[in-house]
């Protein structure tokens, strides 16, 4: 991770840096960019006034393909500036995936990083304006990018010359509407999460929830680890910024970068996932030593089942300072607990928040009592309700009475706290008896050999289902498939140790830890000629 230059001069993007370690809250930090509270609204306001000149207004959308960089925060401000969406767009997709995001969203500007533009500019839409972020060292270094790819072509926009060609607006007092959020789409076309207006006192309950959960204050530096296309991070971040808060923005996940960080601008606060305590832990014990992490105040993670010996030891290594919360892109938060009460609770993801309902039904679409495992039905009256863009009939095929489920089984226990057993589309029933793989997934990725894995179910003649095992073994491991099966069996129950234990260089993996599990799962089914 690069650091700041010792003085201070205008440097890229209209920023300007400043001397590690001032103390200055408010700021927004890059590689070697820093663009302070203020310079960052006026830029904010400068690029409203560019969309606006442009015809983009109220309801309308804004494409962001980008990495965590300034001009995401700064496009993000602008749309919402004016009650735009932004549309935040998972830069690894494919041009034809990304030309559906736009169309199915409505989007009429497009931002994106430079060197992203080539491979997709043949499959945009017509009469989309596209404005281009040169792509900076810091990104490019982490992601291997060679810098004539990084510049802007002279025959296009450049966001950088065009925000300070244009002329600021002060916007109208608007509730800013919620970025449209697409899923990952690992069974289909992603669908956007599309906010309805919130009226003031969902607003007001919304900001107190979010101040709570996210512990929110000027006072707090943090660094985003995510990528600010997913849902969490993106809300995490533009709050952050919005409180005066001090950030940093990591390019690319780093657990070393990370503890560095940590030590050399006493973050107070992070927002992580499961996936990143695991690479954190994996770190050699005298690499995690040589950190100071004494200055974190609050970490609250989400996003996947956390498997409880990852948590214990980060609640050991960090202190209980870790706090964690359930939901979804289309509920938010619904649920949450801090470290003290899953330490009574090993194993929850919390339980509901002020406003919220959680239920779990059984199949017979009857609420299951305390104990018993179901699918997850949830509201949070906090947060305004929505529609799927351009595809509104979807909502309702995962709507009960005004509750919605993302397909997560699980169960309360007799105080209320929940606990997540898989998801209903990842459950194997081998038998007839039901098998939950986050189980064994939690189990599995404790093992010092092994950097991640996944099960999940394949076809079997006798039993109808049985258990496959995918495991990326870290780099100068040696593992064997009877080694996996022996560690296994020594901790949960032999009929959930895998029949079938492969072993793959990568994983198909989301940045924030989720497995595609349909890549590896349907070529056995395929082959089978069955389908799941």
């Amino acid at each position: 991770m690069q650091g700041l230059r010792p003085g201070k001069t205008v440097g890229k993007n209209g920023a300007d840096t400043a001397r590690r370690g001032s103390g200055l809250v408010g700021r927004i930090t890059s590689g070697e960019r820093s663009l302070s509270q203020d310079r960052f609204v006026d830029r904010a306001a400068r690029a409203a006034g560019g969309l606006a000149r442009i015809g983009i207004g109220a309801n309308d959308a804004v494409a962001l393909l980008l990495r965590n960089d300034i001009a995401f925060l700064e496009a993000s401000r602008a749309a919402s500036m004016l009650g735009a969406f932004s549309v935040p767009i998972n830069w690894h997709l494919s041009g034809a995936e990304v030309a559906f995001i736009i169309e199915d969203s409505g989007a009429r500007v497009l931002v994106v990083h430079a060197d992203l533009l080539p491979a997709l500019a043949p499959s945009l839409p017509a009469g989309l304006t596209v404005l281009i972020v040169a792509t900076p060292p810091e990104i490019a270094e982490a992601y291997g990018i060679p810098a004539q790819q990084c510049a802007v072509p002279v025959d296009q926009t450049d966001w950088d010359a065009w925000v300070d060609a244009e002329q600021s607006v002060v916007p109208v007092p608007v509730a800013p509407p919620a970025a449209i959020i697409y899923t990952s789409g690992t069974t289909g076309r992603p669908k956007g999460v599309r906010r309805n207006p919130a009226d003031a006192e969902t607003l007001q309950r919304g900001m107190t929830l979010g101040a709570f959960v996210m512990d929110l204050r000027p006072d707090a530096r943090t660094m985003i680890t995510g990528p600010m296309y997913h849902a969490a991070p993106n809300v995490y971040a533009q709050a952050m910024v919005a409180v005066g808060a001090e950030v940093w923005l990591e390019p690319k996940f780093d657990a070393e970068e990370l503890l560095a960080a940590i030590e050399t601008h006493r973050l107070t606060h992070l927002n992580l996932v499961p996936l990143m305590f695991v690479r954190l832990l994996k770190l050699p014990e005298a690499v995690r030593r040589k950190y100071d992490v004494s200055s974190l105040r609050h970490v609250v993670h989400a996003a996947a089942p956390c498997p409880i010996d990852i948590k214990r030891q980060m609640i050991e290594w960090w202190g209980p300072v870790l706090t964690e919360y359930y939901g979804s892109t289309e509920t938010g938060a619904v649920v949450h607990c801090t470290a003290e009460e899953w330490l009574a609770h090993p194993g929850t993801v919390g339980r509901a928040l002020p406003h919220s309902d959680v239920l779990i039904i059984g199949d017979n679409g009857e609420e299951l009592p305390r104990g018993e495992i179901g699918e997850i039905f949830a509201r949070n009256h906090s947060v305004a309700d929505f529609s799927y863009s351009g595809a509104p009939e979807k909502r309702g095929e995962i709507d009960r009475e005004g509750l919605i489920t993302s397909g997560d089984v699980g169960y309360l226990d007799a105080d209320g706290f929940l606990f997540l057993c898989d998801r209903r589309k990842d459950m194997v029933i081998s038998g007839g008896v039901n098998i939950y793989p986050a189980e064994i997934e939690s189990a599995l990725v404790g093992h010092p050999g092994v950097a991640d894995c996944a099960v999940f179910g394949i076809p079997d003649e006798e039993f109808g289902e049985a258990l496959a095992a995918v495991v990326q073994m870290e780099p100068g491991a040696t593992l064997s498939a009877a080694q996996v099966r022996d560690y296994l069996r020594e901790r949960i129950a032999r009929y959930k140790v895998p029949k079938l234990v492969e072993f793959a260089s990568e994983l198909p993996r989301e940045d924030t830890g989720k497995i595609f599990k349909r890549k590896l799962r349907d070529p056995y089914w395929a082959a089978a000629g069955r389908s799941i």
